[in-house]
């Protein structure tokens, strides 16, 4: 610690440089949270809840429908606990900008199978009496005031009533919530009953996917094969895989947004490890005289090395931190998407992958300038002054 003024005073030297360079940092981890954000949000990382879930849709694409028949089939294959199908609905909600996932299901089944989704018991009462009740995610409901009680209509984009009509209403009997930020809180679940005897005729009988709960997570690729088999060479062929691939599957309609986002920050990072790498070496080479008059007094080498080392490490580490602590703070409490990825966060792995790139920006900017600092020969560093 009696060091740090000496290496405060080597950092604002050159205040506007400093601090153009730390902004400059500041706004690639800023940059880093928000994609980071972006990233949880399409790929949706499933909970541990999750890990002993699996999804069957139709082997050709999500977009075709398998039989309701197909359930009690599922159901009597060796290592299947419990099985629930859902339905895509695709409705608006007074204009095309107004959309969340609407989906019909079988109430107290379905949430049984998702215990993150958090519903209390009498508003689930209330849905099992009434053929037209909804519920909604908390993050829904606040976004658009919804309450319990009210009557909402949704335009079908896909699912026309029986007899061509596309407006559906639902009463609003429950509005849920998610166990933590990684449950989406953004959908509107109704009665399949009810869809299904309303909607026209040419998809009674059908739903969108299943999901299998499997008895033994480890047997889980096992169970997969054996649903599959189950219908092999049938109308309606399915591929049965993990929750994770199934969500994993929509991000990847749009590309590979792993991929994308690697691209885009290492290009980032790589031009911030140039600008934090020219603002060290010129401060070094600035100081070249200071540094020989250190070891002229009896500083040695490694002391250098070490204060060079901490400038850099206190210029990354203040750069990014502060760009972290935006990124944390501003997605916690506001979601730029407009709830269209309802897992936009921040999550703590990226937030400790962060720290690491912090860390590894100030070793990479700091280690050459320090080696230099060094080998500085004292007769030419004190001939400088």
């Amino acid at each position: 610690m009696r060091f740090l003024p000496l290496i405060w005073r080597g950092l604002w030297r050159r205040r506007l440089r400093t601090l153009l360079t730390l902004l400059s940092i500041a706004v690639a981890f800023l940059l880093y949270g928000f994609l980071s954000a972006i990233r949880s949000g399409l790929v949706a990382e499933v909970t541990v809840e999750g890990q002993d879930r699996l999804v069957v849709r139709h082997k050709v694409s999500i977009i075709q429908l398998l039989p309701v028949s197909y359930l009690d089939r599922i159901a009597r294959i060796p290592g299947v606990r419990q099985v629930v199908h859902a339905t895509w609905f695709g409705g608006i909600y007074q204009e095309p900008k107004n959309f969340f996932p609407q989906i019909p299901v079988q109430p107290e089944e379905f949430f049984r199978m998702y215990p993150e989704f958090r519903l209390p018991e009498a508003q689930m009462h209330d849905w099992m009496g009434r053929r037209t009740g909804a519920v909604v995610g908390r993050q829904t409901a606040r976004k658009y005031g919804f309450k319990v009680g009210d009557r909402i209509p949704i335009q079908a984009t896909i699912w026309r009533r029986a007899g061509g009509e596309p407006s559906w209403e639902f009463d609003l009997v429950g509005i849920y919530e998610g166990k933590d930020k990684s449950a989406d809180e953004t959908q509107l679940f109704f009665r399949y009953d009810y869809f299904d005897e309303s909607r026209v005729l040419e998809g009674r009988g059908m739903v969108g996917w299943y999901v299998v709960r499997v008895s033994d997570p480890a047997r889980s690729e096992e169970i997969a094969r054996k649903i599959d088999d189950e219908f092999a060479n049938s109308p309606w062929e399915t591929k049965a895989e993990s929750e994770k691939a199934f969500v994993a599957s929509f991000a990847r309609q749009i590309g590979d947004i792993g991929l994308i986002i690697r691209a885009i920050l290492s290009a980032v990072f790589f031009t911030i490890l140039l600008i934090a790498g020219n603002t060290m070496a010129q401060s070094v080479r600035e100081r070249t005289g200071e540094i020989g008059v250190l070891k002229a007094i009896g500083f040695p080498n490694h002391l250098a090395v070490a204060l060079v080392l901490a400038e850099a490490f206190l210029l990354a580490g203040a750069g990014g931190g502060l760009g972290l602590g935006v990124a944390w703070g501003l997605f916690s409490a506001w979601d730029p998407t407009g709830g269209v990825l309802p897992n936009f966060h921040l999550s703590t792995p990226d937030l400790a992958l962060g720290v690491g790139l912090i860390a590894g920006l100030g070793l990479a900017t700091g280690l050459f300038p320090a080696l230099r600092a060094s080998r500085v020969n004292l007769a030419e560093a004190l001939r400088r002054l």
